[in-house]
């Protein structure tokens, strides 16, 4: 699937990435601005090194950016990637309501009046 010249390989990640209840958590928070590696590991029930691979996760999906600013590494969110990330799934659910929407037609070509009325054509 390509969607604005995305590989299956970029699409795996980004997906890969929101699969995670966490990165989906972390990801919402940064929408609201952006927030260091540490404030963020406040938050979660892990450790720090643990929530750094998270970030690192959805960075690597393209979902956040980081950028040093002094001793902290600043998280902020790329809507373009969440932008993105709809494009596919709307590609998808084109592609799936044509599929449906061929298959109900073929059902409904496919379906005779009189055999779906067994009684129809017999004496009585």
């Amino acid at each position: 699937m390509v969607v604005d010249e995305s590989t299956d390989e970029t699409v795996d990640r980004l997906f890969h990435a929101l699969a995670d209840a966490t990165r989906r958590s972390i990801l919402h928070r940064c929408v609201r601005g952006e927030l260091s590696v540490s404030r963020l590991a406040e938050v979660y029930p892990m450790s720090f090194a643990a929530v750094q691979k998270h970030v690192a996760v959805l960075e690597r999906a393209g979902l956040v950016t980081k950028q040093r600013h002094g001793r902290e590494q600043l998280v902020r969110t790329d809507p373009e990637a969440i932008v993105r990330a709809r494009q596919v799934l709307d590609e998808l659910e084109t592609a799936w309501r044509g599929r449906v929407n061929r298959m109900a037609g073929l059902l409904a070509e496919d379906s005779d009046p009189q055999d779906n009325n067994p009684m129809e054509g017999r004496d009585r």
